[in-house]
């Protein structure tokens, strides 16, 4: 047995959407994409590449916070 399928009478209207988005919906994709091709390219300009790794500090810390 088929249930019965509901059809729209009238379209939606198109007038009503604002489809524009802010200037900021594309442009911090691009910085960060670009950030990020610029890290891949040197990655001895990173931060993290020199010392400790912070994920390893990070675990620690949390370690040490568990254990009182």
């Amino acid at each position: 047995m088929s249930a019965p399928t509901h059809t729209r009478l009238h379209p939606a209207p198109r007038d009503g959407a604002d489809t524009r988005l802010p200037w900021w919906a594309l442009a911090l994709p691009v910085l960060a994409f670009v950030t990020l091709l610029a890290l891949v390219l040197n990655p001895s300009d990173a931060p993290a590449a020199a010392g400790e790794p912070a994920l390893t500090h990070l675990v620690e810390r949390a370690q040490q916070l568990i254990t009182g």
